[in-house]
């Protein structure tokens, strides 16, 4: 990896992704019975559904400042192994960077704009602005459904990237060992080739004393 920054680019890239996944699980109990469960979900589960993201969309901005800054550590992993990369890096860390991007899109997109929606308390017909639009907006239960959903699909992201990197490290660690094996085949060689040399030349002074 270029100028040895690979184990600290890769702790940068890990951590904030399993940051990241922990606090999708933790939002599991809500999502399941919106998305997996084959019971009907009963109305008073959205209702703490829209309770929990509104008491999360009105933390303290200690706590959203904290988020970016560890959304930023990760791009600034995954930064500092693409540069000046090797085959690897490209092959690797290039798909990584792709992932995350798209993870940051998804967050952006959609669960940062569907918090401020379960803030404001206003879903389909109040957002309409005119008739046409009335029928195309989600409803409440529809937006919190999206939201379910965008969790899951950046939970398979963020797997995506942690597949991604322990594919790298285990193509290297792969590389380094065939590397090793080769170097040691081409110093037994040399030791065999030295020791025939040492062996011929001290025949071939036997061979001259006898001569002698």
């Amino acid at each position: 990896m270029a100028f040895r920054t690979g184990p600290f680019a890769t702790f940068l890239i890990v951590c904030p992704t399993a940051f990241f996944l922990g606090i999708i699980f933790s939002l599991l109990p809500y999502d399941y019975p919106i998305l997996w469960s084959n019971v009907p979900t009963p109305a008073t589960h959205y209702d703490y559904f829209e309770a929990h993201l509104r008491f999360l969309h009105a933390s303290p901005p200690l706590i959203p400042r904290i988020l970016h800054i560890v959304i930023f550590l990760g791009l600034l992993g995954l930064i500092m192994k693409l540069y000046k990369p090797s085959e690897s890096n490209m092959l690797f860390d290039g798909a990584s960077l792709v992932l995350y991007m798209c993870g940051i899109t998804v967050y952006i997109a959609n669960i940062v704009k569907g918090l401020r929606l379960v803030s404001a308390g206003k879903y389909g017909e109040d957002l309409a602005s005119n008739d046409e639009d009335r029928g195309q907006i989600l409803g409440r239960e529809d937006s919190l459904k999206v939201l379910a959903a965008s969790n899951t699909i950046l939970a398979l992201v963020l797997v995506g990237v942690l597949v991604l990197q322990a594919g790298q490290w285990y193509a290297e660690r792969k590389d380094a060992q065939e590397v090793e094996d080769m170097n040691g085949k081409k110093g037994a060689a040399a030791g065999e080739a030295e020791a025939e040399a040492v062996s011929s030349a001290v025949k071939g002074k036997g061979g001259a004393k006898k001569r002698n």
